[in-house]
């Protein structure tokens, strides 16, 4: 399995989460851990996770972004 790397710098939106208490405490831990931001460790988070999506779920999002054209 592939292994979590954090890097420094990233851009983008802004999007409003709610997200279940113990998952942010664990977050803010990993956070404080890598001296590095809360949103940064949930967007590598995020990115893990789509990289590792179910083959299934993989072809739908591909499929969506072709009909969506982005």
């Amino acid at each position: 399995m592939r292994k979590l790397k954090i890097p420094q710098n990233h851009s983008g939106i802004s999007k409003t989460l709610r997200l279940p208490e113990n998952i942010v405490n664990d977050i803010q831990i990993l956070s404080d851990l890598k001296n590095i931001s809360f949103n940064k460790t949930v967007t590598e988070l995020l990115e893990f996770s789509l990289q590792n999506l179910d083959s299934e779920d993989e072809k739908l999002i591909i499929q969506k972004r072709e009909e969506l054209h982005i």
